[in-house]
């Protein structure tokens, strides 16, 4: 809030910060004391729910608003694929195989990161998980550009911190993966998928399916590796059985390098969502 609109009330960091002053007592001390707003162990209940989905559909929204980002550029993918130089630790073949995608992730996140600089970092910033792998490659590049991007991680039991190429004032934790999708896509301006598991392939249906329903506009969908997607994913036997539109298959592009996608992205038109009636 701009100190021209700000409210003649007290405000209530300043409760937060008088609050820890009072003297210690058996009543001051009572959790039942605590402002509601600060007190973790309340917010922390099942009955909070309802609250904490909106804290976190509001913090990253408020934060993308303060820092001026419009559009953003996704990129999804695996954390177990590793930087070419680290491929001799992978734990399959496959994986080793696959390496070479982080470097495209990489190549492709600074060639991206080059157009959002000349926007003033408003659109075209990379958004990845903000984990390792392809995600890591992501943010890495957009560093090597020297521009910002973002990263959206969520508290895992065997999670890590975020990798340490995600510009920090752009790092997002999130409890709730519903949101975390959401927040991927409110700003998307193209998708790019990288070869990755459930996490990803998760991701992948959920954003197709919005575009599919009409839910989204259409954008650059653009997926990474294109035996490794015709191998995982049978889609033509969708689109035979019925069970998808044969139309559905033009919905996302396979590209094997960042230029290619690059391309795709530069020569994209506009596109309405669909079911919508054009001019309305």
């Amino acid at each position: 809030m701009t100190e021209d609109r700000r409210s003649p009330l007290r405000d209530a960091s300043t409760d937060v910060a008088t609050a820890q002053q009072v003297p210690e007592t058996p009543q001051s001390l009572s959790p039942s004391y605590r402002l509601a707003f600060a007190d973790e162990e309340f917010l922390a209940k099942e009955e909070l729910r309802p609250v904490r989905l909106q804290l976190e559909l509001l913090k990253y929204e408020m934060l993308m608003d303060e820092h001026n980002i419009d559009s953003t550029v996704v990129l999804f993918g695996g954390a177990r694929i590793p930087a070419p130089e680290d491929k001799a630790s992978a734990r399959t073949q496959t994986l080793a195989d696959l390496s070479h995608f982080y470097e495209e992730a990489r190549i492709f996140a600074r060639l991206m990161t080059e157009k959002s600089i000349a926007t003033g970092n408003r659109d075209w910033v990379v958004a990845t998980g903000g984990g390792p792998g392809v995600m890591e490659a992501g943010n890495k590049g957009a560093d090597e550009a020297g521009g910002v991007s973002i990263g959206l991680n969520i508290v895992l039991p065997f999670e890590q911190a975020p990798n340490l190429y995600v510009t920090p004032d752009l790092a997002f934790n999130f409890h709730y993966f519903a949101i975390r999708k959401m927040h991927f896509l409110m700003r998307a301006r193209a998708i790019t998928v990288f070869p990755g598991g459930f996490g990803t392939l998760d991701e992948l249906f959920e954003a197709l399916t919005l575009i599919q329903t009409g839910r989204m506009r259409p954008v650059p969908f653009l997926l990474f590796g294109t035996a490794f997607w015709k191998k995982i994913i049978n889609w033509d036997a969708l689109a035979d059985a019925g069970t998808i539109s044969a139309e559905d298959l033009d919905l996302f592009k396979f590209v094997d390098s960042a230029q290619e996608a690059i391309d795709i992205i530069d020569n994209w038109e506009p596109q309405p969502r669909r079911g919508e009636i054009p001019g309305r």
